[in-house]
């Protein structure tokens, strides 16, 4: 199949219209206001990981390639587009709302009289241990480095000269509340006490400024030990060359021009903001309590298929147990791990971890399985951008704790999200294995939307155990006339080939005039031959139903609808389901259609064999094919569009009626 003429959306440009569906959240008078709050953050925050991870790629197709100017183009005007948006909602919405309800931000004014010693004191008695002002000497060579995503104050001197101040926000609180419900930016505690910083000289004019550096540094091109390319490659992620100059747009042009030249910031790499930058501090805004102005509350209901008075190492060899998590607990998934290390007649555990929680108490239960002489082994992924730092602090201590580590195969990211518990009792052995769509982190499952299968199955935890055969001496399945995966969908071995395989099935059958059916939920959709693959079955007849929530680079057209969920929760799991003439296949995994994740990484997905739960997450999937408040419908560019609600058509709220219906399971 000619893969290169079928017809693709822009990778960045999709991700840009998924970031102002977050955007447009903020925005929305239906959304409680603390939430709005929230969403403003992850949009910031988002838009920060772009400038640090696709943006460098964009700059270097436009410097190598002429016929990829254009597309550089395309996402500076959105992103400019979303940046005026951003500044609309935050100080024509939210500010003035905010203020309605007691609760002064201020944004570009003086504090009111009475704030001004408190002020006072916390600039001399916190802020000032943190500050380190100095004057920049434009023509000579640069004496100041700009760290990434940090805060500058560039300083305008009465004299003619330049200053620089760092806002400390990586050390102090971003934000000062005074009395009563004001609260102040640091920026502006500073700004208040800039004639102390640079004496004797008077103050004409201060502007907000920031550099964010290129973060996309490929660990396997360093030499050396992997923990020391790990190490090295932090520390030149911070020193990695600027991709996003982030200036006060009231700036002078004259000005702004000395300091890309002193800086080395190429035009290109210029964006002018607003008053204040790293507007993701919004998560902390010290705002007073007040449940009215957030969402209700969801406590995660009881999984009434576990009994909490017995075993769940037992409850598990006696039939499958599913969770969808955040609607029900968490907790299930710390007690089977730490059931598995105090258990007398658990001899070995093994485990796959990708993103680690900072304070992680699933890590603390394989720690404490090790002293209890259990042999833990644990695939732990160094390369999870982003967090390679918490994960090689905790790969150290486990390693310290008599953990058996793993580290990265060469090449590869293991990103599967699998761990395997083997019991013997007297002369047998029995086996538990679980396997989820979402990281084993305690944290982000309180607002990642997954769902994670505890089983016995025997082909499916023998297939595990294969994997981390695999993981442990890089011998691959079907050597040595070892198993081949025939349950589970491997990355690397057969996904791609079972995956291709369904969706011809799906295919044949409407042509030869069956009922065909592909639903698929991804956060991601990129990989152009899985593309190709749908492009055809919708020409053959099959009806897809696509939900992602992030890139998607197929274009919807007849027989292929593609929606977008942005809630409260994020979507998170990956779920896969072939009509297969009625007796449905039903996968979960940890896979998104990607190229990196099809071609360059260990990603596992399972099936699910037990009609009960092949039910509950065909009932969860058609809530969200029905949703009409949070949902969008994406249009053959990509945008976001609202689906049509007939008059008197009842409203489906995907996560809240998700939550109703887990709770009477």
């Amino acid at each position: 199949m000619e893969q290169q003429t079928i017809p693709l959306n822009d990778r960045d440009l999709s991700w840009l219209y998924f970031n102002y569906r977050v955007l447009s959240m903020a925005g929305e008078a239906s959304v409680p206001l603390y939430e709005r709050v929230k969403f403003l953050s992850i949009f910031s925050s988002n838009l920060d990981e772009f400038f640090r991870v696709r943006m460098p790629a964009l700059l270097a197709l436009h410097h190598l390639r002429e016929g990829e100017k254009g597309a550089l183009a395309a996402a500076q005007q959105e992103i400019a587009r979303q940046l005026n948006e951003y500044g609309k909602i935050f100080t024509q919405s939210v500010l003035p709302e905010l203020r309605e309800k007691g609760i002064r931000v201020y944004y570009g004014e003086s504090p009111a009289p009475e704030h001004l010693p408190s002020i006072r004191d916390y600039f001399y008695n916190t802020v000032l241990a943190y500050l380190q002002p100095v004057r920049i000497q434009f023509g000579q060579p640069m004496e100041l480095f700009l760290e990434n995503n940090a805060l500058y104050l560039v300083v305008c001197l009465e004299d003619g000269g330049t200053g620089v101040v760092n806002i400390p926000s990586d050390h102090l609180p971003r934000f000062l509340r005074l009395s009563g419900n004001d609260v102040i930016f640091m920026d502006d505690v500073i700004r208040q006490h800039l004639g102390f910083l640079f004496p004797h000289v008077g103050i004409t004019a201060a502007y907000s400024i920031k550099v964010t550096r290129d973060a996309e540094i490929d660990v396997d091109e360093f030499s050396g030990h992997l923990l020391q390319k790990v190490e090295d490659m932090l520390v030149q992620r911070q020193m990695g060359v600027p991709t996003r100059f982030l200036f006060d747009a009231a700036m002078p042009d004259a000005l702004r021009d000395q300091l890309g030249e002193y800086f080395r910031i190429a035009a290109l790499e210029m964006v002018p903001g607003g008053r204040y930058h790293n507007l993701r501090d919004l998560s902390d805004l010290p705002l007073p309590a007040a449940p009215s102005l957030e969402y209700p509350k969801m406590p995660p209901a009881h999984c009434h298929a576990i009994d909490l008075d017995k075993p769940l190492l037992d409850q598990i060899q006696a039939g499958d147990k599913m969770l969808h998590v955040p609607y029900q607990s968490y907790d299930y998934i710390l007690r089977y791990f730490n059931e598995a290390a105090t258990d007398p007649d658990v001899r070995e555990i093994y485990v796959t971890l990708y993103r680690v929680a900072s304070t992680s108490r699933i890590v603390h239960a394989l720690m404490s399985a090790a002293k209890n002489g259990k042999k833990v082994t644990v695939m732990v992924e160094l390369k999870a951008r982003f967090d390679e730092a918490n994960n090689l602090r905790w790969a150290k201590r486990m390693k310290a704790a008599g953990v058996r580590i793993l580290y990265s195969i060469p090449g590869l990211k293991v990103h599967a999200k699998v761990a395997l518990v083997k019991r013997k009792r007297g002369f047998s052995w029995d086996h538990t294995a679980l396997l989820a769509t979402g990281n084993f982190n305690e944290s982000t499952a309180r607002f990642y939307a997954d769902h994670i299968l505890f089983t016995r199955h025997q082909g499916i935890t023998q297939e595990l155990e294969l994997l981390f055969i695999y993981m442990q001496t890089g011998i691959a399945p079907g050597k040595f006339n070892f198993m081949h995966f025939e349950h589970l969908l491997v990355a690397q071995f057969n996904l791609v080939d079972q995956f291709t395989s369904l969706i011809r099935a799906e295919a044949e059958a409407a042509r030869a005039g069956k009922p065909a059916r592909i639903t698929i939920k991804l956060n991601n959709l990129q990989e152009k031959s899985m593309i190709a693959e749908l492009y055809a079955a919708a020409d053959a007849g099959v009806e897809i139903d696509l939900i992602v929530r992030s890139i998607c680079c197929l274009v919807p057209r007849e027989g292929i609808r593609v929606r977008r969920i942005v809630d409260r929760f994020l979507e998170h799991a990956r779920v896969f389901i072939f009509h297969n003439g009625g007796e449905e296949q039903v996968y979960l995994g940890s896979a998104d259609w990607m190229n990196r994740n099809l071609h360059r990484r260990i990603e596992v997905c399972f099936p699910i064999y037990d009609p009960v739960y092949r039910r509950q997450l065909k009932d969860i999937i058609h809530l969200q094919l029905t949703d009409n408040t949070n949902a969008v419908i994406l249009g053959a560019d990509a945008r976001n569009l609202p689906v049509p609600r007939e008059a008197g058509a009842a409203e489906v709220n995907a996560q809240r009626d998700t939550y109703a219906y887990v709770r009477q399971l």
